[in-house]
């Protein structure tokens, strides 16, 4: 069967569209032709930064015959019925078609249309003119004529305006080659703006500039390789990466890895080559967070340290470059060493500056005084100046020393829940935000928190403070460490719940796949803290402190906000959607959980060990078979509910006639007693192990009972029995909703 390969050249891609870009191209190519009829076996995409590649293996050489039947009216229905299904169908005349009997309906028109298949190359090159022109690039962008107006001209060139070709970047060249493994293989020269998909492609542009003739798949590779061009972007990773390691290794030096900057190099290279330079050691006294970022960000190098361990760097960094120097690429390391070391100059000079006096104290004065700061303090300075300039959270919800405030006094309350020391949470409340206000920050945002930290313990302030401070943003996703200790977790619970509260308040919720605020991480975040720190929170206890934080909120506006009970019971709502993801993650049934949650469960740590409870008496043979009763006694109780059967108001002992139904309501009474008991101690094993021995009553009620009696009141009693085991087993679960 043949081979398609498929080669789009262009000027520079982003690299960070590369990936997306190849994968896109394979799935809508993959998808056209597979809707047109073909197969294939196997299909594979590829980038450079100048080229996407597509080699599909085992396509069909032509799409198979197609046999359709239209069915039409009937023979005696009116004539304009009859043109329009001779026009929908394409025939000519009514001879054309078939009559067809049906016994009840009479004599109808069919039309037998066929459609003969049609060679693969013919279907290619329908399908991708359509596939390159709407090609799903997130900015794209014409050139030549295709960026001049229709009918305009400049130096010869006609433009074809705003209906011609879009590219991410100026398309250069596209190869589309068809044929069998080891037979002579075809072009397929379909045409779009002016360039012909043909054989020719080209190598680097700098070591290899020739034209290059493609026959088939493995040929382009070795080719592209003979040209210094490595199609595989995962093979050139991998050069990259273990090149860096050896080049470190050798200088006694140790790698410091990076995934994102590696995918990233990656595609600025189409022959990576491993080159390392250096610094002045003087540059280390700035922290290593800062030094690794600079590099990164500006130069797109990674940093080295001292194979002997920990957090400091070395003065070496490594770059990747796209050629082989023949100096062994003296000028490039030299080149990127200058900039690399102007910009180390320009962190040097943040890094300095955050540490010194800011230059008008005197109008800091009231700030410093709603915050209790003290100004002889850099970092409690740039809080004042966060305050002072009023710089905005969010237009709805005020700046950011109005939510400093909020965090404040929210912390103040969360604070004897967690056990963290009261002094200690307010410190690192007032202080969480002021890095927002130093130079570092203002360079680099990823360094938030890790800085204050750091400018925290410059400051004199107490470790737990300055941890606080890096911590308050975290966890910042599923696989995030969590605040170190009680002094961080009560300020990160403050900050999101802040944040989640005051965002429903106003309306600002997630919708679908949106989530301009990361609320769904903010919300997961105080999930896993709850749970993994196990912390007792009753979420909307708005007698504790919910109240003061949405009237702080409130106080902003001058008109009405959302009305709190809806507030509080969407955003609810909206934490039960977390857990439920979260406690899946962990390896919880999805109808447990449901089964134990309710609408108004608003402590998820005990939500959570309920489920885990239920989880294990559920495998347990007592579990299964209670759960087997229990829900034959309430899915009985609730079809004749739903009927309308009368059901007493509670069980009559002189109305219970038979040995099976005595022993069943004596032994519904001690478990529910004893069930409530353990509740009330959260002992839920307990519990479940109480329920559990209703099984035999259950299983000997429904074998020796008949619970629709023809008496109403017996019937109506024996069913307030049934009643009073789903009120029973209720304390623990909805066993109605656990399957099995």
């Amino acid at each position: 069967m043949p081979d398609l390969l498929l080669e789009l050249r262009s000027e520079e891609i982003p690299a960070r569209m590369q990936r997306k870009a190849a994968g896109d191209l394979k799935k809508l190519v993959t998808d056209a032709l597979v809707d047109a009829g073909l197969t294939y076996e196997g299909a594979r995409e590829y980038w450079t930064p100048r080229r996407l590649a597509l080699d599909i293996r085992g396509l069909t050489a032509r799409s198979a015959d197609q046999r359709e039947e239209v069915k039409g009216p009937s023979t005696k229905a009116p004539e304009q019925a009859i043109q329009g299904f001779l026009r929908k169908a394409g025939l000519s005349s009514v001879s054309e078609a078939q009559v067809v009997n049906d016994p009840k309906k009479g004599d109808f028109y069919v039309a037998v249309i066929s459609r003969p298949g049609r060679p693969a190359e013919e279907i290619i090159a329908d399908v991708m003119p359509g596939i390159i022109r709407s090609f799903p690039w997130p900015k794209s962008m014409r050139w030549g004529a295709a960026s001049m107006p229709k009918g305009a001209r400049f130096s010869g060139i006609e433009g074809k305006g705003p209906e011609s070709l879009r590219w991410v970047r100026p398309l250069q060249s596209i190869v589309c080659v068809f044929g069998p493994e080891h037979d002579e293989t075809q072009v397929i020269p379909f045409e779009i703006d002016g360039l012909t998909a043909g054989n020719i492609t080209y190598g680097h542009r700098f070591h290899a500039p020739d034209a290059i003739t493609v026959r088939r798949f493995d040929d382009y590779v070795s080719s592209l390789e003979k040209a210094k061009v490595m199609l595989d972007a995962d093979r050139r990773k991998d050069v990259i990466l273990h090149d860096a390691r050896d080049l470190a290794f050798a200088n006694g030096l140790e790698l410091v890895e990076d995934e994102g900057l590696l995918e990233e190099v990656s595609g600025l290279v189409e022959w990576p080559h491993v080159l390392m330079g250096e610094f002045e050691e003087d540059y280390l006294a700035i922290p290593p967070e800062i030094i690794r970022l600079t590099i990164k960000t500006n130069q797109k190098c990674f940093v080295t340290r001292p194979q002997t361990g920990g957090e400091g760097l070395s003065n070496r960094f490594i770059l990747i470059s796209n050629i082989e120097a023949k100096d062994g690429g003296k000028e490039i390391v030299h080149g990127n060493g200058k900039v690399v070391r102007a910009r180390l100059s320009d962190a040097k000079h943040f890094w300095t500056r955050d540490q010194g006096d800011m230059p008008d104290l005197d109008t800091l004065k009231d700030s410093a005084k709603k915050f209790d700061l003290d100004l002889k303090k850099p970092l409690d300075q740039r809080m004042a100046k966060l305050d002072a300039l009023n710089v905005t959270f969010h237009a709805k919800l005020g700046t950011q020393g109005e939510r400093v405030a909020r965090i404040r006094a929210l912390a103040a309350q969360l604070a004897s829940i967690t056990g963290a020391d009261p002094a200690l949470v307010d410190r690192a409340a007032v202080l969480a935000k002021a890095d927002l206000r130093t130079e570092a920050v203002g360079e680099f945002p990823e360094l938030q928190g890790l800085m204050g930290r750091k400018y925290a313990l410059l400051q004199g302030e107490d470790a737990k403070v300055a941890a606080a401070i890096e911590d308050h943003w975290k966890p910042n996703g599923p696989s995030d460490r969590l605040p170190e200790d009680k002094v961080g977790l009560t300020v990160a619970l403050a900050d999101k719940l802040d944040t989640l509260v005051g965002f429903w308040a106003v309306d600002e919720k997630p919708t679908g796949s949106k989530d301009p605020f990361a609320l769904r991480r903010a919300a997961l975040g105080v999930v896993r803290i709850l749970l993994e720190r196990k912390i007792r929170l009753s979420l909307f206890d708005r007698s504790v402190f919910w109240g003061q934080l949405y009237e702080a909120i409130d106080d902003r506006f001058d008109y009405p906000i959302k009305d709190q009970d809806s507030v509080f019971a969407d955003l609810l709502s909206f934490f039960h959607d977390r857990l439920k993801v979260y406690l899946r993650d962990q390896g919880a049934r999805h109808d447990l959980i449901d089964a134990v949650l309710t609408p108004e469960s608003d402590d998820l740590l005990l939500v959570a060990r309920r489920v885990e409870a239920l989880t294990a008496f559920i495998t347990s043979e007592d579990g299964k078979n209670l759960l087997a009763g229990t829900k034959r006694a309430v899915q009985l109780l609730a079809a004749e509910e739903k009927k309308g059967t009368v059901v007493a108001d509670g069980v009559a002992e002189a109305l219970l006639k038979l040995d099976a139904e005595k022993a069943l309501w004596a032994a519904v009474k001690v478990a529910a007693t004893e069930a409530s008991e353990a509740i009330a101690k959260e002992d839920f094993r307990s519990a479940m192990e109480a329920l559990s021995r209703l099984r035999v009553p259950v299983d000997t009620f429904f074998e020796d009972v008949l619970v629709n009696d023809e008496d109403a009141a017996i019937r109506a009693n024996r069913l307030a029995l049934l009643k009073a085991i789903r009120e029973a087993t209720g304390t623990v679960a909805d066993f109605s909703k656990i399957a099995g």
